[in-house]
């Protein structure tokens, strides 16, 4: 029989702590909590969670500050997060993103939602993870994309990214030179999920492209095609 999943619930507010966490249980999660940002940090990094629900506004350190140290310590990077909170603002929604979140629910919302959410950004992170030892190093350039311990290098030096980010790298590396619309890359990569908009696309690769590229502004990995989409240069 296969372990439960572990999700860790980090918010301050209690009645969502136990609305989520009694979800979260029904459907078949082991779940944990904690009410601000230090003790949460604490909690992962000791390891053993397969997901973050993250609130924005922790007393301590910010839902913003503690993504971004996750997604900096090589240890918790790869951690999928999913970021529950009140702030529903265009703004703070690519910024969750862009600081490396998987996803980005608004409160008030539907536990049935929640779970499906969980349920996609698990599969992402167990679909990035699992691949075959002959197939173990993709490379484009610098860059070296292990799929059997799931991280990515440049010149040696480690690259953090979310599984998401990492699923969207591989994709269009696997697939160098093919251009890939919005909707193809969130169909293949997002698997058709119904409560993804396209834009999201957008913010992953440009998240992507501050975590490999030189220039951002002038990327040589991951390239536009104006009008149509996105595509891995097959020329470096």
């Amino acid at each position: 029989m296969a372990a439960r999943k572990r999700i860790l619930v980090v918010d301050d507010e209690p009645d969502i702590v136990e609305l989520v966490s009694y979800n979260l249980r029904k459907e078949g999660y082991d779940v944990s909590s904690a009410s601000d940002g230090e003790e949460a940090f604490g909690m992962i990094k000791k390891g053993g969670y397969d997901l973050l629900i993250l609130d924005l506004m922790l007393p301590g350190i910010p839902g913003i500050e503690l993504c971004r140290m996750i997604r900096s310590n090589p240890e918790t990077a790869g951690l999928p997060i999913i970021m529950l909170t009140a702030k529903t603002e265009e703004i703070d929604r690519v910024l969750g993103l862009e600081t490396g979140a998987d996803d980005y629910l608004t409160k008030p919302f539907s536990p049935r939602e929640l779970a499906a959410r969980i349920r996609a950004v698990l599969r992402r992170a167990v679909g990035a993870a699992a691949r075959q030892p002959e197939e173990a190093v993709a490379r484009i350039g610098d860059l070296l994309i292990n799929k059997e311990t799931y991280r990515v290098t440049k010149k040696g030096a480690p690259v953090d990214l979310s599984a998401t980010e990492f699923s969207l790298l591989l994709f269009l590396v696997e697939r160098k030179g093919k251009v890939f619309s919005r909707d193809q890359l969130l169909d293949s990569v997002w698997r058709g999920e119904a409560f993804v908009e396209p834009r999201t696309v957008d913010v992953h690769i440009r998240r992507l492209r501050a975590q490999i590229e030189d220039n951002p502004s002038v990327p040589v990995y991951i390239k536009t095609r104006r009008g149509i989409g996105y595509y891995a240069s097959p020329d470096v």
